[in-house]
């Protein structure tokens, strides 16, 4: 197995990973309730898409204090 003769330099080696790093989500607004929302999805918080509900969503139970 080949072996290096000399050491690499620290920044020959991040030189290198510069582009090892995640991208940030491209995120739209939902045209419905104005949330952040992924291009070319179903609204998370709404259920919309293109101004049409495609998805109903369930109204949330309140839960009660105490015991």
């Amino acid at each position: 197995m080949a072996l290096p003769k000399r050491r690499h330099s620290t920044a020959r080696g991040r030189k290198r990973r510069t582009h090892d790093r995640l991208a940030n989500p491209n995120l739209s607004i939902c045209k419905n309730c104005g949330a952040l929302k992924l291009p070319h999805r179903v609204c998370p918080k709404c259920g919309y898409y293109n101004g049409v509900q495609i998805v109903k969503k369930k109204k949330e139970k309140k839960k009660k204090k105490g015991a």
